[in-house]
C-alpha cells in the first residue's frame, strides 16, 4: 500500500492550491505555480483543498490522507485500522490520528467500535441513494441561482479547473481528476453564492465518493462534457437549461450503480 505523508503535502496561505497532477511527461514548478504537461498542452490545477495550509492542524492532514486511502480503496471497505500504526506512519502522536477517526466517522468513513477497533466503513447503495437525492436539490438550486447571477473571478477559476480534467480524462489519474471534480462543484455553489451548500453535500457524500471512484475509468470523457454543458447554460443565464444538465450529470451515477455492485459486490453492505 502506498501511503501519503501529510507532512510531504505542499502547502501555503491562499485559499487555492496549485497542486501537481502527474500525467506522463512531468511536471514543474514556475512562478508559485506547478505546471502540467500532458502529451502536447500545459495546463494549470487547482485543487481545492488537497494541498492544505499552514494553519491546517496535524489531525487535518492526518484525515486527508486516510479519506484519500479510502476513496480510492487502498484502504478496503471492512478494513481494520490501527491507531499506533497511522500514528508511526505519519510521524505523529496517537492524538491527532484519533481525532481524524473521529471526524472520518462522522463523514461516515469509518465505523469506531469501543473496545473492538476502528473500520472503514463498507459501501451502501441505499444511503448512495439518499445522498445523491439531497445533492441534487441543493445542486440544481445553486445552478438556478448561478445562471441567473455567478461571479466573474470564480468563473476563471472553474475554466482553469476544466482544462486540468481535459487534461486527465484518460490519464489514469482518477483520484486527481475526481478531486478536481469536486473542486468544479465547490466553486459552482462559491461562483453563485451559496458556498454553504457544499459544505452540506461534502458532509453526506462519502458513500457517493467511492462509488464515483469505480465508475470513473469509462466516465471521464462524459463528466467533463457535462459539466462544460452546465457551465454553458450557466454562461447564457438559462436556470431551465442549467437545471436540467445538473440533474442529468447527477443521474449517472444511478445509472452505473448496479453494475457497479454486481462488479465490486464485496464492498457493499
Amino acid at each position: 500500500m502506498v501511503w501519503q505523508n501529510p507532512n510531504d503535502i505542499s502547502s501555503g496561505n491562499w485559499p487555492y492550491h496549485f497542486t501537481t497532477l502527474e500525467l506522463g511527461s512531468g511536471s514543474k514548478r514556475k512562478s508559485g505555480q506547478i505546471r502540467m504537461k500532458a502529451a502536447t498542452k500545459t495546463v494549470t490545477a487547482i485543487d481545492g483543498d488537497i494541498g492544505g495550509s499552514l494553519q491546517e492542524t496535524a489531525a487535518k492532514r492526518v484525515e486527508r490522507a486516510i479519506r484519500k486511502a479510502i476513496v480510492t480503496l487502498e484502504l478496503k471497505p471492512g478494513a481494520s485500522l490501527s491507531e499506533k500504526e497511522l500514528a508511526e506512519r505519519y510521524g505523529v502522536s496517537r492524538q491527532p490520528v484519533r481525532e481524524a477517526f473521529i471526524s472520518l466517522a462522522r463523514a461516515e468513513f469509518v465505523e469506531i467500535h469501543h473496545r473492538r477497533g476502528t473500520f472503514v466503513v463498507k459501501i451502501s447503495a441505499e444511503k448512495m441513494r439518499q445522498a445523491r437525492f439531497v445533492r441534487e436539490s441543493l445542486e440544481v438550486a445553486v445552478v438556478r441561482a448561478a445562471a441567473k447571477s455567478f461571479d466573474p473571478a470564480v468563473r476563471d477559476r472553474i475554466e482553469q479547473v476544466l482544462a486540468a480534467q481535459e487534461a486527465l480524462s484518460g490519464s489514469g489519474a482518477h483520484y486527481q481528476f475526481q478531486r478536481a471534480d469536486e473542486n468544479f462543484h465547490r466553486l459552482l455553489a462559491i461562483g453563485a453564492g451559496f458556498p454553504v451548500a457544499w459544505s452540506i453535500i461534502d458532509d453526506i457524500k462519502a458513500h457517493m465518493d467511492r462509488v464515483c471512484h469505480l465508475t470513473l475509468p469509462s466516465a471521464t470523457p462524459l463528466l467533463v462534457r457535462q459539466h462544460r454543458a452546465i457551465v454553458a447554460a450557466i454562461d447564457a443565464h438559462d436556470p431551465p437549461r442549467a437545471e436540467t444538465a445538473m440533474h442529468e450529470h447527477l443521474e449517472e451515477i444511478l445509472r452505473a450503480l448496479p453494475d457497479v455492485e454486481v462488479e465490486f459486490a464485496e464492498l457493499f453492505a
